[in-house]
Order: C-alpha cells, then sequence, then structure tokens
C-alpha cells in the first residue's frame, strides 16, 4: 500500500527561539529527515499567515493564547507567527525539503488552519485530499509540531476522510495548552490514529 509521510509545520517560529515555540521543537527535525526515504511520497505543510491575521492577538489588542470567537467558532488568540515570506516563516534549516509537496495553510487573511485537509471552519479544502487521492496513496504517517494543535487535526480530518492514518510520536512535539496534549492524544485514538 503507498504511503505518504504528512510532515507538520517544521517552522523556525514553532522551534526554540521562535515566535510560538514548542517545547523542543527541534528534535523532530533529526527523526524526520531520517524517515524520508521509507515513503512514496513526502508533503510538508508551512503555515503561511498575511500580516495582521485574525487569529493573531495582535490584530485583536488581546492577549496572546486568549479566546475568541469567530464565525467558525471558538479561537486561540496567537502571537504572531509564521508570517509569509519571514525568517520565522520558513522550514527549520536543517530539515529535508526536497519532498514532493509544500502545501501553504493559514494565507486566508480571517479564518485560520491547522489541519492540513481543511481551514478552521472545517469545510474549506487545502486540497491534500485531492492531491493524495489522485497519487493514490491512501496510507498516512504524520509527524511535526505541535502534536496538540496541527498535527492533531490532521489526523483526525485524515481519519474522518477515510485514510489509514498513524503518528510517529518520537517525531512530533506538542504545546500542552491546559491540557491539550492529553485530550488531543485522546481524540486521536478514538478516531482510530495509531501510534508508532
Amino acid at each position: 500500500m503507498p504511503r505518504a509521510l504528512i510532515v507538520i509545520d517544521v517552522q523556525n517560529d514553532f522551534c526554540p527561539g521562535g515566535a510560538l515555540a514548542v517545547p523542543d521543537g527541534d528534535a523532530v527535525v533529526a527523526p524526520i529527515n531520517a524517515m524520508m526515504d521509507g515513503f512514496d511520497a513526502v508533503i510538508l505543510t508551512q503555515d503561511w499567515h498575511p500580516a495582521g491575521h485574525s487569529s493573531f492577538a495582535s490584530t485583536h489588542g488581546a492577549a496572546a493564547y486568549s479566546l475568541t470567537t469567530m464565525p467558525y467558532g471558538e479561537q486561540v488568540l496567537w502571537p504572531d507567527h509564521c508570517i509569509q515570506g519571514s525568517p520565522g516563516a520558513a522550514f527549520h534549516p536543517a530539515l529535508r525539503t526536497d519532498g514532493d509537496l509544500i502545501l501553504r495553510k493559514g494565507f486566508r487573511p480571517g479564518i485560520d488552519s491547522y489541519s492540513a485537509f481543511f481551514e478552521n471552519d472545517r469545510t474549506t479544502p487545502t486540497g491534500l485530499d485531492g492531491y493524495l487521492r489522485t497519487r493514490g496513496l491512501s496510507d498516512l504517517v504524520l509527524v511535526g509540531l505541535a502534536t496538540d494543535f496541527c498535527v492533531n487535526y490532521s489526523a483526525l480530518d485524515a481519519a474522518r476522510l477515510g485514510y489509514r492514518v498513524s503518528l510517529a510520536l518520537t517525531a512530533c512535539r506538542g504545546i500542552d495548552l491546559d491540557g491539550s496534549l492529553a485530550a488531543a492524544e485522546t481524540a486521536m485514538r478514538d478516531a482510530g490514529v495509531q501510534f508508532v
């Protein structure tokens, strides 16, 4: 069965020293690089926000990590991060980027995008599902940042879309905002996501 490695948001802003650093985030780079040659396809996602994005706390004059309500539901307001073309939006310099596809998400100013498959309204597609289906890729292994946000949302959407989904935990790191990591792991297990 053809397998794809989905590398989620291994970008400078999510690594130590970045605007929205995931603890130990750069530790995922070496294991991801080592895994890449074992797959039929490698897809890398890249958070790609315009300046003044609606998910930024600064846009609302609010505190970082506070909550607001968007037309699509509750939204965490983040520090400004992964602004298009900025050093923070670039992939970690040690990450291999010689994959088959780089998919940018979160570029629509009015809606955030955690999942590699859908914007946060859960209906606007990123195009990844169509790409994988036309390539005949149905077995997915997810890695990257952060386990409890973008990796979690991507895994749940992939399972909902009928893919066989695994998470390589050694190549993921989480933020763990108020217990979000445990909640995400439970949700993924309940959706049939395998942990390897």
